[in-house]
């Protein structure tokens, strides 16, 4: 961050292509207001991102058709200008042959990692030099079943988390209720398997964040609205589970829910994750040896939070309600972790992903 740097918000969302689908916002962080600068059409369903801040681009998965008729994924890149706030496309490919959800870049700047949900597999498509997207090099088709009849029938890959050190590569199979630990062969430019570590039955894993210290890991569980505390051994590249806690209140609710994302702050004192049908954000206060106690459930003035970020500096948060078509922004205190809603809300069309960044 220099003195000139601002803070920039890039949003991806549900849309048809002919319709805005990634927004730029200017966030003021003292007036707490989001800005609108641009917004960008031309994808269909460009529902996740990735902002490689350090070359001042955006990566963006989308859904294509392809020349057989059939619905697959395509990953966009796109070219980042900070000072206008405005994107200009670089180049698109084909990136899963079903479409996807989530996308994360190789901390080498060499890949792209694409998770596919209805398609149970994730991906390796190759970056060029110039960081334009390349090609899909390699795809690992999960197989099997989990527990629960309806959500569980099949695969369903919902996100790909690099270790601290770029080792490993953990995969979140929501289907199967397993976490797939894979590496990269770089001079084959393929996946390997490297091991498999399996969550409870129904838990459904979706989301998955490494704490600061790099030896404790959670993953949030979309389908029994819960979170799993590992110890992590970098070495092995294993997760051994320690604890397993509610998203939900103990009282006062018996609706449906399923959970979304979760991150931990930047001291690693606080863990927050989101609830989609109660319609929440969990805080939850991390112990010295990783364990967790719930310390706050906070609306998110909205209607199912898909996904939300915590800025830069750690004091704000702001939350995608993706059927409320709003980002809200909330105070953090970050003695205590709790969040309190600062009256600051944006209009947004079916946000999904929020990711804030100085540039």
């Amino acid at each position: 961050m220099t003195a000139q740097s601002r803070l920039l918000v890039f949003t991806g969302s549900y849309s048809e292509a002919s319709d805005p689908g990634i927004h730029v916002y200017a966030l003021s962080e003292q007036a707490g207001e989001l800005r609108l600068l641009s917004e960008t059409s031309g994808v269909k369903n460009p529902t996740f991102l990735h902002v490689d801040t350090e070359h001042l681009r955006v990566y963006a998965i989308g859904e294509m058709t392809t020349a057989e008729g059939a619905k697959a994924g395509e990953v966009l890149a796109y070219a980042i200008h900070p000072e206008q706030g405005e994107l200009t496309l670089m180049n698109r490919t084909q990136s899963a042959i079903a479409p996807t959800c989530h996308v994360q870049m190789d901390p080498q700047h060499q890949y792209l990692l694409i998770s596919s949900y209805h398609g149970g597999a994730v991906s390796l498509v190759s970056l060029n030099v110039d960081g334009s997207v390349g090609q899909m090099v390699d795809s690992k088709q999960h197989s099997g079943k989990g527990a629960h009849p309806e959500r569980q029938d099949r695969p369903h890959v919902h996100s790909a988390f690099f270790s601290p050190d770029g080792k490993y590569i953990m995969v979140q199979d929501l289907g199967l209720d397993k976490i797939y630990v894979y590496t990269i062969d770089r001079e084959q430019h393929k996946l390997v398997l490297h091991r498999e570590v399996s969550t409870h039955a129904g838990a459904g894993p979706r989301h998955f964040v490494f704490h600061p210290n790099a030896k404790f890991a959670y993953v949030i569980n979309e389908v029994d609205s819960t979170v799993t505390f590992f110890t992590y051994d970098a070495e092995e590249g294993s997760l051994t589970g320690q604890q397993t806690l509610s998203t939900l209140p103990e009282e006062g609710f018996d609706g449906e829910n399923t959970c979304a994302e979760i991150t931990v702050s930047k001291d690693g004192r606080f863990l927050y994750g989101s609830n989609r049908g109660h319609d929440t954000i969990v805080v939850y206060a991390i112990s010295e040896d990783g364990t967790l106690s719930t310390v706050q459930h906070i609306s998110t003035e909205g209607g199912h939070p898909r996904h939300f970020a915590l800025t830069p500096a750690g004091d704000q948060l702001l939350a995608a309600n993706r059927d409320s078509n709003n980002i809200v922004l909330f105070q953090v205190d970050q003695d205590n972790g709790q969040l309190s809603y600062t009256g600051k809300q944006i209009t947004s069309p079916k946000p999904v992903c929020v990711w804030p960044v100085y540039m």
